[in-house]
C-alpha cells in the first residue's frame, strides 16, 4: 500500500490485484507483523547478502523519516496507528566486545534517528530482571505501528487517491503471462509485491518462509506496570539462534510478546500450548517478571504468520529473464516490511520510470547506492 501511495502521488494510475484485503477475520501478513522499526540487520533479519543489507540501511532511513513525519501530526497519528516510541535494545556483553553490534551502533548513531541514548541504567529503568543476562543497552525513538489500524488507513487512503482494487489470485510465473496481464488490466508496467508467492510468480526458488508467532496481552497497567517502550534482547542473550525477546506495545491497550524464527515452516498450526510458544512466553516472563500475570487478549490471543524471506534477501529489481520485460520486483522483505516500506517504494518508482524510458534492465548488484532522491507524499486527510 505504501508503494501505491507513492506511485499515485507521482501521477501514476494504479491497479492493485490481490486475493485478499485487510480484515479482522483472515489477517494479512502485514497485519500480523510486529511492525517495530529496526535498523538492519534486525534481530530476526537473517541478512546474508551484503548488497541487500547496504540497500536496506538506506531504505529503512527513508521509511523512518516518513513514519516519523506521519506520527508527528496528532490527528494523522491517531488515524493511522503510527507513533514514535522509545525502543530499547539489550545486550549480554559490553557492545564494544561484539564487533558487529558495535559497528551497527556506530551506524545508528550517525544515521539521523532521534533520541539515541546508551547506558546500562536502561536495564533497571525498564524493570528487566538482572539475572537474565543483560549487561549493556541503548535506546532510540522508533516508529511503532498498529498494523490493523494502519492497513485500514492505508487502504482507505490509496482508494481516495484513485487506486483501483481487483480481487483475484494470480498463480503463474508473471513472465509467461506478462503481455496478457498488461492488456487485460490496461497497464504499462507490472510490479510484483507478492511476498512468498514470488516463489511461483517470479520463478524464484530461493523464496522461503520464516514462521513467527506473537502472544497478545492486555497492557493497561492494571495487572503489571504498563510497558511504554519496545524492549528487545538479542538471540545471543536469549541463548538461542531462533528464539528472542521481543516486547512491543501494539497500541494503548495491547502488548505483543515474542518472538520466534522458524525457517522453512509453512504450516500455521501454532497454539498457546505449542512448545516453542510456551518457551517464548516463559522467556519473556523471565526477562520482564511483571508479565507473569499478564492477561491474554481474549479476542485475539495469538498472532502467527510467515515472514517472506529470500536466499539473497530483499529483491528490488527489474525482470532480467527476458529482454524488454516490463515487470519490476519488490519482495523478500522478511520481517522488515514496515521498516523498509517507503524506501523500497522510492526505488521501485525509479525502476518503473526507467522501464518506461526504454533503458535496459540492470541487476540489483549494479545499482548500489542508487535511488537516493527525496520522496514527497501527501496524506490528503
Amino acid at each position: 500500500m505504501e508503494l501505491a501511495w507513492v506511485m499515485l502521488d507521482r501521477g501514476y494510475h494504479v491497479t492493485i490485484v490481490s486475493k485478499a484485503w485487510v480484515s479482522d477475520e483472515q489477517r494479512l501478513t502485514s497485519q500480523i507483523a510486529g511492525a517495530l522499526w529496526e535498523y538492519p540487520p534486525a534481530v530476526c533479519g537473517q541478512h546474508t547478502d551484503a548488497i541487500s543489507l547496504a540497500h536496506s540501511k538506506r531504505w529503512c532511513m527513508t521509511a523512518y523519516h516518513i513514519w516519523d513525519a506521519i506520527a508527528s501530526i496528532p490527528s494523522v497519528s491517531r488515524a493511522s496507528g503510527v507513533r514514535m516510541m522509545p525502543s530499547d535494545f539489550f545486550f549480554p556483553c559490553k557492545i564494544e566486545e561484539d564487533p558487529r553490534q558495535a559497528s551497527k551502533m556506530a551506524e545508528l548513531m550517525a544515521s539521523g534517528v532521534r533520541g539515541f541514548y546508551r547506558g546500562s541504567d536502561i536495564i533497571d529503568d525498564r524493570g528487566v530482571d538482572p539475572s537474565y543476562g543483560a549487561v549493556d543497552a541503548y535506546e532510540l525513538m522508533a516508529p511503532v505501528i498498529d498494523t490493523d489500524q494502519a492497513m485500514y488507513w492505508l487502504t482507505s487512503l490509496v482508494e481516495s487517491k484513485g487506486a483501483r482494487f481487483v480481487t483475484e489470485e494470480i498463480r503463474e510465473d508473471l513472465i509467461t503471462i506478462e503481455d496478457s496481464l498488461r492488456a487485460r488490466f490496461h497497464v504499462d508496467v507490472i510490479v510484483n509485491c507478492t511476498g512468498l508467492q514470488s516463489l511461483s510468480l517470479a520463478g524464484d526458488s530461493t523464496v522461503y518462509p520464516i514462521r513467527g508467532g506473537l502472544i497478545r496481552v492486555i497492557n493497561d497497567g492494571t495487572v503489571f506496570p504498563k510497558v511504554n517502550a519496545a524492549l528487545t534482547i538479542t538471540a545471543d542473550a536469549a541463548h538461542s539462534s531462533n528464539e528472542i525477546v521481543f516486547l512491543v506495545p501494539r497500541n494503548d491497550n495491547i502488548l505483543l510478546i515474542g518472538g520466534i524464527t522458524e525457517p522453512h515452516k509453512w504450516d500455521l498450526d501454532l497454539t498457546l500450548e505449542t512448545p516453542i510458544i510456551r518457551r517464548m512466553r516463559e522467556r519473556c516472563d523471565k526477562f520482564l517478571p511483571g508479565l507473569k500475570d499478564a492477561q491474554l487478549d481474549a479476542d485475539y490471543p495469538l498472532a502467527q504468520g510467515l515472514r517472506p524471506f529470500r536466499g539473497s534477501n530483499v529483491r528490488v529489481e527489474r525482470e532480467l529473464r527476458r529482454s524488454g520485460s516490463r515487470i519490476v520486483h519488490s519482495y523478500g522483505h522478511g520481517g522488515a516490511g514496515w521498516s523498509l516500506s517507503f524506501g523500497c517504494a522510492q526505488d521501485v518508482v525509479a525502476l518503473v520510470d526507467e522501464t518506461l524510458s526504454g533503458a535496459p534492465a540492470k541487476p540489483m548488484s549494479s545499482r548500489f547506492g542508487g535511488g537516493r532522491g527525496r520522496v514527497e507524499i501527501t496524506a490528503s486527510l
